[in-house]
């Protein structure tokens, strides 16, 4: 195996929708290179949940060291800016071990931030987040999306009506600045800054219909292997709710709701094939966000995962980038 030189690129980030085949790449890059791992993915943080987030098997990240992963308790937060520090610290680390640091996930807000930095935008106020909460709750989220539309069209037009966490966010940071969250983003000044050096390879499909057969296939075996009931433990701590970002992660929130539906009504059985209808259709749209976002980092060098030779092709990639 080469030793990866001083004079070579710090780390190397592999990105990609759900689905993709970013494990099984990492594996395969870690099997030519000396490397660690750095998990880019926002769910993999927390503990306890493990078959809903597709989390690496035991072996996996035994065959690799992994980084970021387990690190905080489904109570708690982790923000973009608390990644782009971790990330920073551990690339540094890897590499004065004399290896590579490599950066896989599909959280593009967290890959974004480690490239662009974070702007300097107001912190989060409790008191104004209730008002809009209790708002929210009289009118709905799409009502508050079609306000913040009225005062930052950028941002509203890149939301769903739904996307209660953003819809709040962008509207709190108006509320105490009176500036759209859109202009932050357009400002030089930044509050976290940014990385410089890291080559972004990008696997992204030829064919939808091929990420959405791998998307419903990969839902199933969650659904074989316990998700449910690793969503009924999680309830039964008793200090969680359907608010948290932990629970917000993608079928979390799904199978959440349907047993708040079920609780609310003693006797009915659970709605499995409609957890799995729904659980796909939400990991699909979560997908199309992911390509979104990367088709607006021009850097990228787009893989085709869904082509036959995608892991030589990643494998070249990697080889030329170092």
């Amino acid at each position: 195996m080469p030793e990866v030189k001083s004079s070579t690129l710090r780390a190397i980030a592999l990105a990609g929708p759900t689905a993709s085949g970013k494990t099984a790449a990492a594996l395969a890059i870690a099997q030519e290179h000396p490397c660690e791992i750095i998990s880019v993915d926002s769910a993999l943080v927390y503990r306890g949940m493990d078959i809903g987030t597709a989390k690496p098997s035991a072996q996996e990240l035994a065959q690799v060291p992994h980084h970021l992963v387990d690190i905080r308790d489904p109570l708690q937060a982790y923000s973009a800016a608390e990644f782009v520090q971790d990330a920073k610290a551990l690339i540094d680390e890897i590499n004065s071990r004399g290896k590579l640091a490599l950066l896989v996930g599909g959280t593009m807000l967290y890959f974004k931030a480690l490239f662009e930095g974070l702007d300097a935008m107001p912190p989060a106020d409790p008191e104004v987040r209730a008002q809009i909460e209790a708002r929210a709750f009289d009118e709905g989220w799409p009502a508050l999306h079609a306000e913040l539309a009225k005062v930052d069209a950028p941002t509203a037009a890149r939301l769903s009506p739904n996307d209660s966490q953003r819809i709040q966010r962008a509207l709190e940071v108006y509320r105490i600045s009176g500036r759209a969250l859109s202009s932050f983003h357009a400002s030089p000044d930044k509050q976290v800054q940014g990385v410089a050096g890291i080559a972004l390879v990008s696997l992204e499909p030829m064919n939808r219909a091929w990420l959405h057969e791998r998307i419903a296939q990969r839902f199933d075996a969650m659904l074989s292997a316990g998700f449910l009931d690793e969503v009924r433990a999680l309830r039964a701590r008793g200090d969680l709710h359907a608010d948290l970002p932990s629970m917000r992660c993608v079928g979390y929130r799904q199978a959440w709701e349907l047993l708040d539906r079920q609780e609310a009504n003693p006797g009915s059985a659970f709605a499995h094939s409609l957890l799995r209808e729904l659980g796909i259709n939400a990991t699909r749209q979560l997908a199309k966000r992911q390509i979104t976002w990367l088709r607006s980092m021009p850097q990228r060098r787009v893989i085709a995962c869904d082509a036959p030779d995608a892991l030589d092709q990643v494998l070249r990639a990697v080889r030329e980038s170092l």
